[in-house]
């Protein structure tokens, strides 16, 4: 039998933590661990390909504050992948991947992301298990253990 022992390499994340993604200019969204994700899955919509200097660009729009539709931010990032994604319904639909960095507390790092329309669904983001390896542990019971970051205040409302 083995003992659970405490990782002092990994920083430590509850079910639910407030991230940036400075490469996209967003400086607040509320992501969900999801460890049942392979990848993390980023909410966009109106999301256009388009082509600059040679290089195969995204342009879309984020509402990153959940239950607010008013404000939308408008990113872009160059495609890294197209790819067919199952959902957690069983699903399957084709999503563009980008790359991007993401800021959890002190911690950044890169990480691939799909998007897709999550209006409907009550996180912006999910985190998914490529992004948390080697870097997390997950403590189910706990949330923003990273601090709560205020996006209305981030977002100028």
């Amino acid at each position: 039998m083995t003992s659970l022992t405490s990782d002092s390499t990994r920083a430590t994340i509850g079910w639910r933590e407030w991230v940036a993604l400075p490469d996209l200019n967003l400086p607040a969204i509320k992501a969900k661990v999801d460890t049942g994700a392979r990848t993390s899955a980023l909410h966009a919509f109106l999301i256009e390909p388009y082509n600059k200097d040679g290089i195969d660009m995204l342009r879309f729009l984020i509402h990153p504050i959940q239950l607010n539709d008013k404000l939308e931010i408008e990113c872009h990032a160059p495609v890294f992948d197209f790819r067919e994604v199952t959902d957690s319904g069983g699903h399957r639909e084709m999503r563009y991947v980008i790359q991007s960095q993401v800021a959890i507390g002190e911690i950044a790092f890169p990480i691939e992301m799909t998007l897709t329309n999550r209006d409907t669904m009550r996180f912006r983001m999910l985190l998914g298990r490529r992004a948390m390896e080697d870097r997390f542990l997950v403590d189910p019971g706990a949330s923003y253990i990273n601090g709560r970051l205020r996006p209305r205040k981030l977002y100028g409302l």
